[in-house]
């Protein structure tokens, strides 16, 4: 292992575009954003370090072990995050970059390509929301007052963007990939002059220090490791890149899992899944890291904890045979928590997912089972054995790997037939997590605020017959609006006792799941006023208070603090009943 002899960035560059300098598939995918890419081209024009690199010579028979990928050139946030794929020709050396992914890549980027990420206020999913952008350097002057320091104006612009500008300031903006096409230095006083700038001596020396930082200065310096032994490979990989984001387990397995995959590329087959996972309505954070656990899990690898002597090609081999079938698993579970009612913004442990898929998995369920009549009853176990699971304390945090060890043993033992809520409920109570609650745990509950994360599933477990299928708003009884501070003062509530009613005005006792477009009807009336416009007869009404616990119905804020302690107290006993509260020790 030694130091290559230094060069430029354009040649760089150039390896990239022939690639001659390629990724192994033990990177991580891009991940910086446009900020980082404008520091990272101020500190070249300041003359700045930006750090060594390191590859790996790999050669003719270690190549043919692995996949490689080339470098990101037009990043897009929506369709085009992932990197492509590089076949290496028979018979040839490689020569893979380990540490440096992100400055290279955000050179390629800056220099050859472009970034699209969401317009603000842009639309999750919408084509149109996600404009491409260049990157530009004012030559005109230094960079406006930041918190950054930065003293060279780069930034990303789309054409309509720079279009929109007033043609004096327009003029000032350079395309900084033109800089970089030019092939002598005299080339970038030709840009200057078109723009109608030849004359304005800022102007020039700023374009003639781009071109010499990309094309003169050799300010690469790489340090390239010829061992062919990928152990100390990996090892040196870690290292290196443990300042940064830290290298999970899952990078590792993919690189592993991807070389030894026979039907397909794992990590085109991982990322996609975790793609389509995220897609399920209304919207998911699923990592890939939970998506190989689980994917282990359901292959019932014994050890499915992320250490490098658990990828071994045994392993590997049964996940990539066993596949498709996972990830239809995983699939019909992630859609069966959106049945919950779940999302991104609700689900507050993703770990859940892994013993409904592997209750999937093992009774060989598809996505029939989500409508089948025949199967409602065991949805609704299920449904409210993950409702409670979130509920209850430190579940799904410490010693997550033995829990999940013990449930799918339950599960292989007792759900052949039907989702076994006393099994998993004993494992798991002899694990010390059980889904009772104790007086304690039942106030800490009651306490819990409107937009917590958590409130939703304990809503949902709580009032058992709203259908979560259909979209539910967490929402006020007593609308926040009419609670401020002036409408407390109006309704005559002492000065002393407003921050007390003003925060009760955002508690579980204030709260309840109305359908989107019910909420949406009652908007900000009040209780006792808008059930009486809703409801048609005096039937319905107690209907529907008897449906969400509510006492009688507050007319004004000068009712709230009433209702609000009769409520709570139909909700303390609800949560007993539902929890199966015990005392505590």
């Amino acid at each position: 292992m030694g130091y290559l002899p230094t060069t430029t960035i354009a040649s760089t560059l150039t390896m990239i575009q022939k690639q001659e300098l390629i990724l192994p598939a033990i990177q991580r995918e891009y991940v910086w954003k446009p900020g980082q890419i404008t520091r990272l081209f101020d500190s070249l024009m300041r003359g700045y370090p930006i750090g060594s690199f390191l590859s790996w010579k790999v050669e003719p028979d270690t190549v043919r072990q692995f996949r490689f990928y080339g470098f990101m050139k037009d990043y897009n946030e929506l369709t085009n995050r992932h990197n492509p794929g590089v076949d290496v020709v028979a018979g040839q050396s490689a020569v893979a970059v380990l540490d440096g992914q992100q400055r290279l890549t955000s050179l390629n980027i800056g220099l050859r390509g472009s970034y699209a990420s969401r317009r603000k206020w842009g639309r999750y999913g919408d084509p149109g929301a996600y404009p491409a952008r260049r990157l530009y350097l004012h030559a005109g002057r230094e960079a406006e007052h930041n918190d950054d320091g930065l003293v060279y104006d780069f930034r990303f612009h789309t054409s309509e963007a720079l279009a929109a500008m007033d043609e004096s300031e327009r003029r000032y903006w350079f395309p900084v990939h033109r800089v970089y096409e030019a092939e002598q230095p005299f080339d970038v006083f030709g840009l200057a002059s078109q723009a109608g700038l030849g004359n304005e001596q800022m102007v020039g020396k700023r374009l003639g220090q781009l071109w010499q930082v990309l094309h003169g200065d050799n300010l690469v310096n790489f340090y390239q490791e010829t061992e062919q032994d990928i152990e100390r490979v990996l090892d040196i990989f870690i290292r290196v890149n443990s300042g940064g984001t830290v290298l999970s387990y899952s990078d590792l397995l993919l690189s592993v899992a991807t070389a030894q995959w026979k039907e397909r590329d794992a990590r085109e087959a991982v990322h996609g899944l975790v793609d389509r996972l995220n897609a399920t309505d209304p919207g998911f954070n699923i990592s890939k890291d939970l998506v190989l656990k689980a994917g282990l899990l359901l292959a019932d690898v014994s050890d499915f904890s992320f250490k490098v002597k658990n990828f071994t090609a045994e392993n590997m081999a049964l996940l990539d045979e066993h596949w498709d079938r996972i990830a239809e698993s995983l699939e019909v579970a992630t859609g069966l928590l959106a049945d919950f009612g779940l999302s991104e913004s609700t689900l507050t442990a993703d770990s859940v997912l892994i013993p409904l898929a592997y209750y999937v998995h093992r009774r060989g369920l598809t996505q029939k089972y989500r409508e089948a009549p025949a199967e409602s009853g065991d949805r609704l176990a299920m449904k409210r054995w993950v409702l409670r699971s979130l509920v209850a304390s430190g579940v799904w945090g410490s010693g997550l790997d033995s829990l999940l060890r013990d449930l799918r043993d339950g599960l292989r033992t007792h759900g052949d037939r039907e989702f076994p809520v006393a099994e998993l409920e004993r494992r798991m109570a002899a694990r010390g997590k059980p889904l009772q609650a104790t007086p304690d745990r039942i106030e800490e509950l009651l306490a819990r605020n409107y937009g917590s994360r958590g409130t939703f599933a304990l809503l949902a477990t709580i009032f058992d017959h709203v259908d979560t299928r259909n979209v539910h708003h967490v929402d006020h009884v007593y609308p926040a609006a009419l609670l401020s501070r002036k409408a407390l003062r109006s309704a005559g509530v002492p000065e002393q006792d407003l921050a007390r009613v003003e925060a009760m005005r955002d508690q579980l006792p204030n709260l309840q799941l109305l359908e989107g477009l019910l909420n949406i009807s009652k908007s900000d009336s009040d209780p006792a006023s808008w059930a009486g416009s809703y409801f048609a007869t005096g039937s319905d009404l107690e209907a529907y208070r008897a449906r969400n616990l509510l006492p009688v119905l507050p007319s004004s804020a000068d009712d709230f603090e009433r209702f609000f302690n009769e409520r709570r107290a139909m909700l303390a006993a609800a949560l007993s009943r539902v929890l199966g509260a015990v005392e505590s020790h």
